[in-house]
């Protein structure tokens, strides 16, 4: 158990150290509130055309993250020798690729909370025809960032520090504190009710859109056991693509009981399941019942694909 959670450390800190990590962990959070200040004129619909653009920003930054992170830490190693140079101490395959998977699920939550953040001010600043340019939360946002990237370069060029990591580190707190602050204020800097008109039913819609990150970091990881980055990439793109269409697929075939649509209906992930956009429309909410409900498919997804993985992983070449 010591080995399994060592590995999984190691593989954490190895891909938040990517530049790429922070290159996407910065580029989707800033994106996702610069969505917020842009006019949109959506005839009373902006705020909800806001939310549903960041969420979709969450979503396809943790596609490209889990890809990504994927291929770093397994298809590389095994390119490269690592895990053949791991694999020869008293550690199992099975166990380096769970350890790996741990590692990759924590820099997938990481990223998601960062987008979390920008998701839940962007919510608080979205306007309509009749509002007005929040420039006061975005100008702290964006001074937020510069910090963070200043922090790592002090911690860099001073202490001897990797820039990437730490910047990582102090954009996950810095992000954190400009969110507070703002939420203190108004557009115009007068004090208010904490948080006043942010959007907290984002929240379960981001913990479902995680939940279909590790579902995709799972066939990621399958992927990269026998692929390298660009087919990996491909692969788990097609099989974004074909969850998106499951429902219209093989939904009504499987009902009439066509054996080869009820398979490839259970095989392929329905990422619909997990894309809860329009439930916050019209003051609805996402029922944490619900959000419960399908961990328990994440868990008998994830379940299968690291068994797959692990089948694959059993008799590669490492040499």
């Amino acid at each position: 158990m010591r080995q399994l959670f060592a590995i999984a450390r190691n593989t954490f800190m190895e891909l938040v150290r990517q530049p790429v990590f922070l290159l996407l962990m910065t580029a989707s959070g800033v994106f996702g509130v610069f969505l917020a200040v842009v006019p949109y004129f959506g005839f009373g619909d902006d705020p909800k055309m806001v939310k549903d653009s960041v969420l979709a920003v969450m979503l396809v930054s943790g596609l490209v993250g889990a890809v990504l992170s994927a291929s770093a830490s397994v298809a590389h190693e095994i390119r490269t020798g690592t895990a053949l140079a791991v694999l020869a101490k008293p550690v199992s395959r099975a166990q380096f690729l769970l350890a790996k998977y741990i590692g990759l699920a924590g820099a997938l939550a990481v990223l998601t909370y960062f987008n979390l953040i920008s998701s839940l001010l962007s919510s608080r600043m979205a306007y309509d025809a009749y509002g007005s340019t929040d420039t006061l939360a975005f100008w702290i946002y964006m001074a937020g960032v510069v910090v963070a990237y200043g922090i790592g370069a002090f911690a860099n060029y001073f202490l001897n520090r990797n820039f990437v990591a730490d910047a990582v580190a102090a954009l996950i707190v810095v992000g954190t504190l400009a969110f507070v602050v703002i939420n203190f204020f108004d557009k115009e800097g007068a004090l208010q009710p904490f948080a006043k008109g942010v959007d907290w039913r984002l929240i379960p819609a981001a913990v479902l859109i995680l939940f279909a990150l590790m579902i995709l970091a799972g066939v990621a990881l399958c992927c990269s056991t026998r692929f390298d980055m660009i087919p990996t990439l491909a692969i788990c793109t097609a099989v974004f693509v074909l969850g998106l269409m499951s429902d219209y697929l093989f939904s009504e075939r499987s009902a009439q009981g066509q054996w080869w649509a009820s398979v490839l209906y259970a095989i392929t992930p329905n990422w619909q399941l997990f894309w809860m956009a329009d439930a916050l429309d019209n003051q609805q909410k996402i029922p944490w019942g619900y959000v419960a409900r399908a961990f328990g498919y994440v868990v008998g997804y994830l379940g299968a694909s690291i068994a797959v993985a692990m089948l694959l992983f059993e008799d590669r070449e490492l040499s």
